[in-house]
């Protein structure tokens, strides 16, 4: 069954389904743009990978469990006034201790063929990139690399919550979602693609080197391609999940959309 959004479908917003989407529109981005590429360049998968120590709301705190159960006391009344009371032994409780968390971050490249160059990197934000903390930080470290070298960055944020990316803007734009793709010649003028929950995604161009000729990446079509290999229509419960953040509009749009093909 197709997705029932004609853009990004945010119930895949959703934390128990954002970290497979995610994935699979980075595999399916490559394995789409790969035959168009070649055979001057390849995309290849990237992993980023670091460890979070900060005390993130997913790990648990130190203290005392609120199922604790003390061992009852003597009765005073069956204790004689002139024997020596031993004091109550000293038990151990159950705490649990925040522990160093393995992040991984997958994410795009796109290198010459002959000379292993990377021409282009491809980043498709999540929710810790996002979130203030240590992610964020470590992603905006990548970022300046990326925008100090000679090579392009595209940074697809697909994501409504969190703090959007620094970039400087001669108006405000209110957008659900956002892709920027900073081409290394024309740096720091950028190109912003900004849209919302009723539009569609745009196909956006893959800039290479000068000479060559730019594709386009469909991520719209890529998008829906993920909703239908994964089924996702098993797997959302349109009539119980919710969603977080929608003003009256949104959500009036939303209800309508999903009663049109009969989904609540």
């Amino acid at each position: 069954m197709p997705s029932p959004f004609p853009g990004m479908n945010p119930y895949l917003e959703l934390p128990q389904f954002w970290s497979q989407v995610h994935n699979r529109l980075i595999v399916e981005i490559a394995d789409v743009m790969n035959p168009i590429l070649r055979p001057k360049y390849r995309m290849e998968l990237e992993q980023r990978v670091y460890t979070q120590n900060d005390n993130d709301d997913s790990l648990g705190l130190v203290g005392i469990p609120d199922n604790v159960v003390f061992s009852p006391s003597s009765n005073p009344s069956e204790t004689s006034s002139n024997v020596a009371i031993a004091p109550p032994k000293v038990e151990p409780l159950t705490v649990s201790i925040p522990q160093p968390k393995t992040v991984k971050e997958w994410y795009l490249q796109v290198k010459n063929v002959e000379t292993k160059e990377v021409v282009t990197v491809i980043e498709i934000l999540s929710p810790k990139n996002k979130k203030v903390g240590e992610g964020r930080n470590k992603y905006l470290k990548k970022r300046e690399q990326v925008l100090m070298s000679l090579t392009h960055l595209i940074e697809i944020d697909l994501l409504r919550k969190g703090e959007i990316m620094p970039m400087n803007i001669d108006q405000k734009i209110q957008s659900d979602y956002r892709i920027i793709i900073s081409r290394s010649d024309r740096r720091p003028q950028a190109e912003l693609y900004a849209f919302n929950l009723v539009q569609e995604i745009p196909s956006i161009p893959l800039p290479l080197k000068p000479e060559d000729q730019q594709p386009l990446i469909p991520l719209q079509d890529l998008l829906h391609s993920i909703y239908e290999k994964g089924s996702y229509d098993l797997a959302i419960n349109y009539q119980k999940q919710t969603l977080e953040d929608l003003s009256e509009n949104e959500q009036l749009w939303i209800n309508n959309l999903l009663q049109e093909q009969e989904l609540i």
